[in-house]
Parts: C-alpha cells; sequence; structure tokens
C-alpha cells in the first residue's frame, strides 16, 4: 500500500479488492503504515478500489479505537453503495469520487457571482462554481435546494456534483426547460406571462415561514453598512444603521438573487435554480436584489446589464417596474417610486461593498460606481424615514 503524510495526517491509498482472501494481510499492512508515521489523522483515498467486502470493512472498523474521525475520498459509486448498505456512510466521512464533465461545447445560460449555468443537452443543465474549493459551498447550496423543496418551494435539485476541469459543477436535470430570460428573447410577448408567473412565485416564497437555521439577511446588510462606514458621515452611517436596525425580523424566505436567469420554465412548471444565496428576512431585501440585477448593476455603465441579460438596460428596467406592480397590486407611480427608493437605497450600499470587497474601490470603474452609489445613499436618507412597507 501507498501512503503520503500531510502534516498530522496520513492519507492511504486502497487498491484492488479487499475480501476475506486478503483483508489480514491488508489490515497488517495499515497497522506498519501507522506505527511507521504515527499520524494523528485518517484518510483512505478509496480511487483505486474496486471492491471491499464485510471482512474488509471489519478491518476498517477497529481502526475507529485508534482514531476519532476517519475519512473515505474519491469513492466510487459501486464501493459507495456498499458503504451506503452497511451504514459506513453513518459512521465514516465518505465522499464519492466525481466524475469528469466537458462543457467545451456547451451554450452558457446564465452567470452569477458564485458560477455559470450552461445547458449540456435538452435534458441536462450544469452550474459550475467559479471557486476551486466550492465543494463546501456546493453542499451548503443542495442543502438550501432541499430545505425550499421540503417547504414547498418549486426548486430544482441537483441530482451529480462533477468535476469541470479544476473547479466542481452541480447536475440538473431540466427535460426541455427554458429560463424565463430565454423566453422573454424568443418573443417580448412573453414579458408579461414571465413577469406575472415570477411574482406569484415570489410572493409564495415570502410568505413561507420556517424555523430551520437559515441565514438572516439583516445580518448580513449591517456588515454591509459597517463595511463601507469609511466612506459615509457619520450621521449618514448612524441613520442608515438605524434603518436596516428597524426592519422587523422574520422567518419568511427570501431567494436572494431572483431575476429571469434564475428562473425556469420546466414542463408548464416554474422552478428556480442558484439556491446558495436562498436566506430569510424582510422583503425588502428581495426587492433590493432585484433591484441591482435589473438596473443598479448599470447605473454607471448600462452595458453592464446589457451584457449580463442580453437585452437591453430599459427592457430590463420594464421588467423591474412591472414586477413591482405585480407585487403591490397598483400602478400608483408615487408609491411605486418610494418603494424603488427603499430598494435602491439597501442595493446601493450592497454595491458599495461589492466593489470594496473585490478590491476596485481604486479603479476608474470603481470609483465611478461608488460615487454614484454615495450620491444616491447620501440623497436617500435625506428623504427616507424607514424601509418597511
Amino acid at each position: 500500500m501507498k501512503a503520503e503524510m500531510n502534516g498530522k495526517a496520513i492519507t492511504i491509498y486502497l487498491e484492488g479488492h479487499i475480501s476475506s482472501v486478503n483483508s489480514v494481510e491488508r489490515g497488517k499492512e495499515i497497522d506498519r503504515l501507522l506505527k511507521e508515521r504515527l499520524p494523528e489523522k485518517l484518510v483512505f483515498d478509496a480511487s483505486g478500489l474496486k471492491y471491499i467486502s464485510s471482512a474488509g470493512l471489519r478491518v476498517i472498523l477497529k481502526l475507529r479505537k485508534r482514531f476519532e474521525n476517519i475519512k473515505f475520498i474519491n469513492v466510487s459509486a459501486e464501493v459507495y453503495e456498499i458503504f451506503d448498505v452497511t451504514g459506513f456512510t453513518e459512521l465514516f466521512d465518505v465522499e464519492k469520487a466525481y466524475r469528469h464533465f466537458d462543457i467545451s461545447n456547451c451554450e452558457m445560460i446564465g452567470e452569477g457571482a458564485n458560477g455559470r449555468v450552461y445547458r449540456v443537452n435538452g435534458d441536462t443543465i450544469v452550474k459550475v462554481y467559479k471557486d476551486a474549493d466550492a465543494l463546501d459551498d456546493i453542499k451548503r447550496e443542495r442543502e438550501l435546494s432541499r430545505t425550499a423543496f421540503l417547504l414547498g418551494i418549486p426548486t430544482a435539485i441537483s441530482f451529480d456534483v462533477v468535476m469541470v476541469g479544476e473547479t466542481y459543477g452541480v447536475v440538473f436535470e431540466l427535460l426541455n426547460a427554458k429560463s424565463y430570460l430565454e423566453l422573454m428573447k424568443e418573443d417580448e410577448g412573453n414579458l408579461e406571462f414571465c413577469v406575472r408567473e415570477s411574482i406569484r412565485v415570489l410572493k409564495m416564497i415570502h410568505s413561507t415561514e420556517t424555523q430551520g437555521n437559515l441565514p438572516r439577511q439583516s445580518r448580513d446588510a449591517l456588515k454591509w453598512a459597517d463595511m463601507i462606514k469609511p466612506h459615509l458621515a457619520a450621521e449618514q452611517y448612524n441613520k442608515l444603521r438605524k434603518l436596516l436596525e428597524a426592519l422587523p425580523e422574520t422567518g419568511y424566505l427570501l431567494h436572494g438573487d431572483y431575476h429571469f436567469k434564475n428562473i425556469m420554465l420546466h414542463n408548464d412548471e416554474t422552478l428556480l435554480i442558484d439556491m446558495d444565496t436562498l436566506c430569510t428576512g424582510h422583503p425588502v431585501y428581495e426587492l433590493a436584489f432585484m433591484y441591482n440585477a435589473y438596473v443598479g448593476y448599470g447605473l454607471t455603465d448600462k452595458s453592464m446589464i446589457e451584457d449580463f441579460f442580453g437585452v437591453s438596460a430599459d427592457l430590463t428596467y420594464r421588467i423591474w417596474r412591472r414586477s413591482l406592480e405585480l407585487y403591490f397590486d397598483t400602478d400608483d407611480k408615487d408609491y411605486l417610486d418610494m418603494i424603488e427608493e427603499k430598494a435602491s437605497l439597501i442595493g446601493c450600499v450592497r454595491l458599495m461593498r461589492r466593489v470594496i470587497r473585490k478590491g476596485k474601490e481604486d479603479t476608474p470603474d470603481g470609483r465611478k460606481l461608488m460615487d454614484a452609489c454615495y450620491e444616491r445613499i447620501a440623497r436617500l436618507l435625506r428623504r427616507v424615514d424607514d424601509l418597511t412597507f
């Protein structure tokens, strides 16, 4: 057997078949490797393991007395099934091997902060994460998707995790699905249907309460305010904090990245993707994120919006305003302007935080956006006395 030390952890590579014929010998080999290196943590790389019998599993079980946490990585589907049936997946940390996925000839149909979505064929799409160390994020998003699904939210559930180059991807089976953006591009006459259906689902989300341990958007919003504090006058910062703190805390769901690229039509059923931003909070936060997606990111350069959606910024603004009309069931311009002001105030705070987090505040484009956001925030803080509706 081969073994490698990494700090205080040892990785032992399992290969071939481990059965009653050779399990005693394999157990002795493992003991020898452990005595030579005296590790504190034990990892088994099962990429070369074809089969393991109950006798082989008992060899591993004996090691639990010496190591509190034993981890298996690169476990094939066949071996994983053995682990799962015998209950090993409940006793040990077991990670499947991930098949490699080629997207070189796939059409990119969406992009967000964390990843890009590609259409593989008529049946399948894959979300490819930008961060090469995104496995924990993927597990978190899958758990959030599961939470939303069990709460009755129409969510696309992923069925596989894959390797795409040096990073990870998540595969969804969405037979003949199209994003609302694709539907609108095919025929602008679909805009009214897309907005109406998207707002129907959004209201369903915002009326769904959970007692689960989901992130609270209010906590992040206060962190954004603290991050931009050096760019505000003291009285501006204090009022901003006061407005955010006054928003009532709720357990109602927010999607957190709700726009036409993340809403799919699948066999006449609306399904949501990109659930990694699922959280709870006041719906004004959701509207702030929608404002940024459709309007805010183009505050100083409309091409940013147009490049993202592939349609004119004037059209995305129409989507935004029609969404407000249907969400609040009114065409009262003054009322809708007031809602937009509240959403854009939070949206601009988040935009400033985004520029700072990306380290672009001293670049020409970053400085321009920071100045535009500050000007809007300063003006709105003089006008807005609460963020509720």
